[in-house]
């Protein structure tokens, strides 16, 4: 995947620096960014969902962090509620928020050649930005609803980290659930597993990024189009949206909820979705399917 990447070194040049200090420097920046790592911090709520509730561990780096589980992760889960009949007998996959971590890349490799303050500020402003994307996934708590209520057969899949990995275990755990199958995957990269057979993807609030939507629209697409399921009678299912207007809705499909005014941004996704083969439709209260299309 090709990634912008923001190099400190064209900004600043070292001509009096030996090879003792730059290792001196390289080693200092490398602790620093790893106390800032350790400072971060968990921050475990009680959510409610419907007839449910859950405890749910996020990660928190400041007490203004308010609402960490993003509203949208409610409202599909009331959609789905209301629409159970989608989920009876299918595999889903929970695809997680993802913003990508380019500029952790030049992190420790660069800032050797920053002034001591803006090395520290470096590794601050890294650590926070780390977090920052952490806490717009790494959760599972969508998943781990679904399952309770519903026992579906579910997947989770968010970016590739160790550390979210671990925190959507933890919620099972704390739930009384047996830990979830999970998926490490960074969008547009190859998916891990060649033959996707899920019947349903699903995802609330992941459009945050407009130059991640080709990643994402090319993960949507290998999930979409290379089905185990294209080949065979994979069926569908009706709704009723609450315009009254019957709707039917073809197995492989992502289902997304996206709790904001469809805006430029927005637009642009889903204009990539129908360039790529696949085909858009709202199906109100702010929930969209994509299919591919016939």
């Amino acid at each position: 995947m090709d990634t912008a990447v923001f190099s400190a070194a064209s900004l600043f040049h070292t001509d009096d620096d030996s090879d003792d200090d730059a290792r001196r420097d390289q080693a200092q920046v490398a602790a620093d960014g790893e106390s800032q790592e350790q400072a971060l911090e968990y921050e475990e709520r009680l959510h409610k969902f419907p007839g449910l509730d859950l405890s749910i561990r996020e990660f928190s780096c400041h007490q203004l962090n308010a609402n960490l589980l993003w509203p949208g992760t409610f409202f599909f889960a009331a959609w789905l509620a209301k629409n159970p009949s989608v989920l009876e007998g299918q595999r889903i996959l929970e695809l997680g928020r993802y913003e990508q971590l380019s500029c952790a890349q030049c992190s420790t490799k660069y800032a050797v050649y920053l002034p001591p303050i803006k090395k520290k500020i470096v590794c601050i402003a890294l650590s926070i930005y780390k977090m920052y994307a952490s806490l717009l996934n790494g959760t599972g708590a969508l998943a781990i609803f679904l399952r309770k209520t519903y026992g579906v057969d579910i997947t989770t899949s968010d970016y590739d980290d160790k550390d979210i990995e671990e925190n959507i275990a933890h919620n099972c755990r704390v739930n009384n659930l047996d830990l979830l199958p999970h998926i490490r995957h960074t969008w547009g990269d190859p998916f891990p597993v060649l033959r996707p057979d899920w019947n349903i993807v699903i995802a609330s609030d992941i459009l945050l990024y407009v130059k991640q939507y080709p990643n994402l629209i090319k993960t949507l697409s290998f999930l979409l189009k290379e089905s185990d399921l294209n080949g065979q009678r994979a069926g569908c299912t009706n709704i009723t949206t609450k315009s009254g207007e019957q709707v039917v809705m073809r197995y492989p499909m992502f289902l997304m909820s996206w709790r904001r005014r469809i805006g430029k941004d927005q637009s642009i996704f889903f204009e990539g979705c129908e360039k790529a083969g696949l085909e858009v439709q709202h199906l109100g209260d702010l929930v969209y399917l994509i299919n591919k299309k016939n």
